[in-house]
């Protein structure tokens, strides 16, 4: 147990671990804050999806070109840098709440940018984490610490803006966000000991983002991992635009009935980030297979559920699979990357998991009308499974092509 928290005392992922922590708990507390003062400045659902789509839909397509720019230069410079944005974007946001400031452009335009900046900052972290963690064989542990702060910030990210809001307002809700950021901002550049790539010839941000999109479709493992995983959040996120939905019609309960749902989610992705801890060891593939069928057979099961108390078993079922999963792919996607490389794959790993939903979010929509949130439930699943199936299916064909070449016996080099 004592290795599963020995990068800690590797110089500098505390650090790390502690920025990407309270940037994900600031992305989570600014969208509930956004999301309310969008809806209630413009008392419209129109607008309201529309900053979700600007803020998190359209960032993935910028952010990794952003990312292939700035991972050649000093991070101790770069994440600073990046945190400083995103605290003046957000005490802007704070500065438009107040009184009669609102104006939909700017806030979407500083949706947009925040977006990008949050995507951009988490796959140089990763990178940065990756760097620091390989030589030590620890890439798995840190990966799994990692997973414990994003689900403690999904956990209470929207607890604490719902507090700060109904207590401070909005504006103070902001406010704090901004003030988080910089904190941040001030940790990492008083960091002296950030890894640093080195690259020995200058390469614009087009042939790096060239470079790197070329590098994850020509090797296998990388080519396979991003492309099983987009596949799987768009049914991972089907559902999330009509939980509430499915809450109050399917299973007639109210709106604390569905607080209670999400939060059990929650609760799985803690105890799932837990449970990694102590199956790191395992298959990576194997991980990564069981946890999506966990979430697989949590969505048919919710798909049936009757009663609120069974919905939310299955919510933790899969909140485990989900706390597993994700952090599997990461590992195995490090794992198989070469340092140079890290930064961009790990961003485009980031800039999926921000743009797949988009396509998940539509496709649970049109569900719902054709059926009801019981159909979107059921087809998520069974979406879920087919992947799996499809996943056990093809891996022993490739491990059998890897491994028959060291089954036939070596040509002699010399005459007989």
């Amino acid at each position: 147990m004592r290795r599963r928290f020995e990068p800690l005392r590797v110089r500098p992922f505390g650090r790390l671990l502690g920025s990407y922590t309270v940037n994900d708990l600031g992305d989570s507390i600014g969208v509930v804050a956004l999301s309310v003062l969008v809806f209630d400045r413009t008392g419209d659902v129109a607008p309201t999806a529309g900053f979700f789509l600007v803020a998190k839909f359209l960032p993935a397509l910028f952010a990794t070109g952003l990312t292939a720019h700035l991972d050649r230069f000093s991070l101790r410079r770069v994440l600073p840098a990046i945190y400083v944005i995103e605290a003046i974007a957000f005490a802007l946001l704070g500065f438009l709440a107040i009184g009669d400031r609102f104006f939909l452009p700017l806030v979407l335009l500083l949706g947009l940018v925040d977006g990008t900046l949050a995507i951009t900052g988490r796959g140089l972290t990763r990178g940065a984490v990756a760097a620091a963690l390989q030589p030590h064989e620890l890439i798995a542990e840190g990966n799994a610490l990692m997973n414990l702060g994003f689900a403690a910030a999904s956990v209470f990210g929207a607890a604490i803006a719902g507090g700060l809001i109904a207590a401070f307002g909005l504006s103070a809700a902001l406010f704090v966000d901004a003030g988080s950021f910089l904190v941040i901002a001030v940790w990492l550049a008083t960091a002296r000991d950030l890894p640093r790539i080195e690259h020995h010839a200058y390469e614009s941000w087009y042939r790096r983002f060239r470079d790197g999109i070329a590098f994850a479709r020509g090797d296998r493992t990388i080519r396979t991992l991003l492309l099983g995983q987009a596949l799987a959040l768009i049914c991972f996120t089907v559902v999330v635009p009509i939980e509430v939905i499915y809450a109050k019609e399917s299973l007639g309960t109210t709106s604390a009935g569905f607080g209670l749902l999400l939060s059990a989610w929650g609760v799985g992705i803690v105890l799932g980030s837990l449970l990694y801890i102590g199956l790191k060891n395992r298959s990576g593939f194997g991980l990564i297979v069981a946890s999506s069928a966990l979430v697989g057979l949590a969505y048919l099961g919710m798909s049936q559920a009757g009663v609120l108390w069974v919905a939310c078993a299955m919510s933790v079922i899969g909140g485990a699979g989900n706390g597993i999963q994700w952090v599997a792919v990461m590992t195995a996607l490090q794992e198989a990357t070469p340092t140079e490389f890290q930064a961009r794959m790990s961003g485009l790993l980031e800039s999926l998991g921000a743009a797949m939903p988009g396509i998940g979010f539509l496709l649970g929509g049109l569900l719902t009308v054709l059926g009801s949130p019981r159909t979107a439930f059921a087809f998520a699943g069974a979406g879920i499974l087919v992947l799996v199936v499809v996943a056990l299916v093809l891996r022993p064909g490739h491990e059998r092509r890897a491994v028959r070449p060291q089954r036939q016996p070596a040509r002699p080099s010399g005459g007989a």
